[in-house]
């Protein structure tokens, strides 16, 4: 299998695995809205996600477990992302009054690539040769 094929196979999984995590995610944001605000609901679907994104990435995406390494990388750029999506989240809401249901998958969508990239430097065998 090329390289490219290759890159093309474990982005296919990414994408896959990442719209399972996110409609998981989304759903449990949705059911916490009926209970908490916006951002209490966030706080509690996005860790939750970072913890199922975690499992699916080294498991099914990337099939790589850097050990402690990923383990303390991956959750860091997800605070990382979660500081700036939180932010864009309540630009979207309280800013321009975008409704906090839909807000949150616009958010989503526009990490999708930075948030690859990442993984795919954090699951990498060869990161550092």
């Amino acid at each position: 299998m090329s390289k490219i094929s290759g890159g093309a196979t474990i982005f296919g999984r990414f994408v896959l695995s990442g719209g399972f995590n996110t409609i998981a995610t989304y759903a449990l944001y949705l059911i916490l809205l009926g209970f908490f605000s916006y951002q209490i609901s966030y706080a509690v679907a996005y860790v939750s996600g970072v913890i199922l994104a975690y499992y699916l990435n080294s498991k099914l995406v990337f099939k790589s477990n850097q050990g402690l390494r990923s383990v303390l990388l991956f959750p860091l750029v997800y605070v990382i992302q979660y500081i700036w999506n939180g932010f864009v989240l309540w630009v979207a809401v309280e800013k321009f009054g975008v409704n906090s249901e839909f807000a949150l998958l616009v958010v989503i969508l526009l990490f999708v690539p930075v948030s690859y990239f990442l993984s795919r430097k954090i699951f990498s065998a060869n990161n550092y040769k």
